[in-house]
C-alpha cells in the first residue's frame, strides 16, 4: 500500500515559481516511477511530468523548460519545481505513483493541490 501526500500549491502571480512536494510512504518508492498529473476545469487529466525509478525524466511540451521533475529516495519524496508560470498552469496538481508488481504495475494518486496562477 502507498500513500501519496501533496503540498506546496497556491496562489502565484504569473511569471513567479512554485515548488510542489509528494510524501510517499511505503517500501517500493525507489522502484516506482513518479508522475505529476494536473487537471484543469472542465478538462481531462494530463501528464505534466514524470521522472523513473533511474531518474530519467520526460515532460509534456507545454511546460518543457519551465518545470522539473526531481525525487529524493532518502526522503521518499518526489517535487515539482515550476518557474515561469502562466495562467494555463491553473488546475489542481495531483501526484501518482506507478508501483510495479509480479505482473505489470498498480497506480496511486495523491488528494491534489490546488495551483492559480493570476494574470
Amino acid at each position: 500500500q502507498v500513500q501519496l501526500v501533496e503540498s506546496g500549491g497556491g496562489l502565484v502571480q504569473a511569471g513567479g515559481s512554485l515548488r510542489l512536494s509528494c510524501a510517499a510512504s511505503g517500501s517500493s518508492f525507489s522502484a516506482s516511477a513518479m508522475g505529476w498529473y494536473r487537471q484543469a476545469p472542465g478538462k481531462q487529466r494530463e501528464l505534466v511530468a514524470r521522472i523513473s525509478g533511474a531518474g530519467n525524466t520526460m515532460y509534456a511540451d507545454s511546460v518543457k523548460g519551465r518545470f522539473t521533475i526531481s525525487r529524493d529516495s532518502a526522503k521518499n519524496t518526489v517535487y515539482l519545481q515550476m518557474k515561469s508560470l502562466e495562467p494555463e498552469d491553473t488546475a489542481v496538481y495531483y501526484c501518482n505513483a506507478k508501483v510495479p508488481l509480479l505482473v505489470g504495475s498498480r497506480d496511486y494518486w495523491g488528494q491534489g493541490t490546488q495551483v492559480t496562477v493570476s494574470s
